[in-house]
């Protein structure tokens, strides 16, 4: 796996070195001390990885992974010194495509596996999630149409994952304070992210964005966020629900889990949507859920920051409807009417 350092400083560029070397296959193609020359040697030689760091001279870490997916698209892995000092930048720029974020290591006396072990298991999820190794299947659910009563309540699910926190906060941002649907929103992160990910949102929309607890019940006008540290799964009653298993599958949390119990559980009305994201989790549930007669919408290529989910979603012909995402809300305001 060629992997690219993006970091203007020789001490974190000496421990993201110290780290690759202990994995078998990793090898460090080459390496920038700011953001405007990583844009050039991306065009000059695209590597599978970019290890990004956020505060540099001259471009940071979230206008040259925007520069990047625009011209040479590839895999961008946010790595910088405090992450949680720097969570807005992590939002801006998975919102620009970067695909997670961790703490840069640090050069010590201990065992230097432990130090690197955090950056490892994300470089290690991530060449999963390129395509190295096939994600565990899941399950569908029975795919029998039903009838829905004339009052039944709405519930709005989507699913996101790269360039996932701009989609939302346009898709948010475009729903009225009186939107009377309830909505869960599963998005790939990391579960160090996803309470400030729902306070973040919170700013960006009229409705209220709260994160889903495990015992949550859904209801109208309240959006519930997924916390990234298991699979949230609607159960009976609409209440929502944790769950660690599958252990072993390739997103926490699966979109494709969440979708699938909202085919099992909920009993009315449902609309749902897959935006921007690497990979295929999502497009089964979602066709699933429009096999059952929900009102089921992908983001287009043009809007998306990676055009894998949504894109995978349209092959199986899951989506109803195919749309820029600033056409999103209008579309949910007007299947709702």
């Amino acid at each position: 796996m060629n992997i690219a350092i993006v970091n203007d400083s020789p001490l974190a560029v000496e421990a993201l070195r110290r780290a690759l070397a202990l994995q078998a296959g990793y090898r460090v193609c080459w390496v920038a001390q700011d953001g405007l020359q990583a844009v050039e040697m991306c065009a000059w030689q695209t590597p599978d990885l970019v290890l990004m760091d956020l505060v540099m001279p001259q471009l940071n870490g979230v206008e040259a992974t925007r520069r990047i997916m625009a011209a040479t698209p590839c895999a961008i892995l946010i790595v910088t010194v405090d992450i949680g000092a720097n969570a807005r930048g992590v939002y801006e720029a998975i919102g620009l495509g970067a695909l997670d974020a961790v703490n840069t290591p640090t050069l010590g006396t201990g065992d230097p596996r432990q130090g690197a072990a955090p950056l490892l298991a994300k470089i290690a999820l991530l060449e999963r999630r390129l395509g190295s190794l096939p994600p565990p299947p899941v399950p569908p659910a029975p795919a029998a149409p039903r009838q829905l009563p004339s009052d039944s309540q709405r519930l709005i699910a989507i699913g996101a994952s790269a360039g996932g926190p701009a989609a939302l906060a346009t898709v948010l941002g475009g729903l009225p304070a009186d939107f009377a649907a309830a909505l869960v929103i599963v998005q790939h992160i990391d579960a160090a992210f996803a309470a400030g990910m729902a306070d973040w949102l919170d700013k960006q929309c009229a409705l209220p964005v709260r994160l889903a607890g495990g015992t949550d019940r859904v209801e109208p006008g309240v959006v519930w966020l997924a916390p990234g540290d298991g699979h949230l799964q609607l159960g009976a009653a609409g209440r929502l629900r944790c769950s660690a298993e599958p252990l072993d599958h390739l997103y926490r949390p699966s979109i494709d889990i969440f979708f699938h119990s909202v085919a099992q559980n909920w009993k009315s009305e449902t609309l749902a949507v897959l935006l921007t994201g690497m990979g295929s989790d999502g497009a089964a549930g979602l066709k699933t859920l429009r096999d059952r007669g929900a009102y089921t919408i992908a983001q287009d290529q043009s809007t998306s920051a990676v055009y894998g989910m949504p894109k995978a979603a349209a092959t199986l012909g899951a989506a109803r409807a195919i749309l820029p995402v600033e056409a999103i809300a209008p579309a949910l305001i007007n299947a709702c009417r």
